[in-house]
């Protein structure tokens, strides 16, 4: 049965490794309420959280991005992903991201490579997994100057994986050298950065580096925008080019910038996230969403947004 033009499978698909995905995927941190950037807490539904993430897989999504570092005070994104979706689907990948940390009373850390094991484990107890899909090592920004070098860290991760507690291994908020440098440790399926319409030319060209070497490119805060991290989906006051688009098809800007982030190449996945059935089914729609050749060149006039 061909797929229908409002699931996640319109946009086509792409591999991790072995692991194929539908490029239209699904990222946990909305779920617990709030961003974990963000200084208040605002507690959303459990069994609407539970209920999005059982509606995103009827939908055809296959892919779930989390961190065992989503949670709130009441709401934990992989213990969600557990009650809502265990036993799994045999299709279903499920990618994580380790290196940063937060305690128990929120309080952010960074790992040292020996304590990249513990996170690891920890991410498996909340899923119910024996081992986990795809794990992001998730670089600090301090790694963006200096020598900047991923090594020890990438190669602990490198060494679970042949334990057998990984299956494959990316990289997020990274640079092309420490893409490079993470080639030469173990093979990386994946590469997970910001980016979104205005993105810089020095991002772009990662996007580009990753097509050109097979590589899935998935951005992260695609709906909010470069710049805008920690932030809810923009309203794109600076944009009126993506407005004029989204009035033109008679969507929401969210699913403009969706659909303009797909159409950066076939490699390019989406991972937008939300806690409401209704933007989870707009999101998903995003994926047959056709942008012409002459908007495409419009949105690639807007210019980059500063953090």
């Amino acid at each position: 049965m061909s797929a229908q033009p409002n699931t996640a499978a319109a946009a086509g698909s792409w591999r991790l490794g072995d692991l194929t995905v539908n490029r239209v995927g699904f990222g946990a941190m909305r779920l617990t309420g709030t961003a974990p950037f963000a200084e208040h807490d605002v507690p959303r539904d459990r069994e609407q959280s539970i209920g999005v993430l059982r509606r995103a897989v009827e939908l055809g999504v296959n892919l779930i991005d989390t961190a065992a570092f989503y949670f709130s005070a009441t709401r934990s994104a992989n213990e969600l992903i557990n009650r809502a979706l265990a036993p799994y689907p045999e299709d279903l990948v499920i990618t994580t991201k380790v290196w940063p940390g937060r305690d128990c009373s929120g309080a952010w850390w960074w790992a040292t490579p020996a304590q990249l094991r513990g996170q690891v484990e920890e991410n498996l107890r909340q899923l119910g997994r024996d081992h986990l899909d795809v794990v992001n090592l998730r670089v600090p920004p301090s790694r963006h100057t200096g020598s900047g070098s991923i090594g020890e860290h990438f190669g602990a991760l490198a060494a679970l994986r042949d334990a057998g507690l990984i299956r494959h291994l990316g990289i997020s908020n990274a640079t092309s050298a420490q893409l490079a440098e993470a080639r030469t440790i173990a093979p990386v399926v994946c590469v997970q950065n910001p980016f979104g319409i205005g993105a810089s030319s020095e991002d772009q060209a990662l996007l580009r580096l990753c097509g050109e070497l097979g590589l899935a490119f998935v951005p992260f805060f695609a709906i909010a925008g470069t710049g805008r991290e920690a932030g809810p989906a923009a309203d794109d006051s600076d944009s009126e080019a993506v407005r004029a688009v989204a009035h033109a098809h008679g969507v929401s800007i969210a699913q403009v910038r969706l659909a303009w982030t797909l159409r950066q190449g076939p490699h390019v996945l989406a991972i937008p996230g939300t806690g409401d059935p209704d933007h989870l089914a707009q999101n998903v729609a995003a994926g047959a969403l056709r942008l012409s050749d002459e908007e495409m060149a419009r949105l690639a006039s807007v210019r980059p947004v500063s953090a």
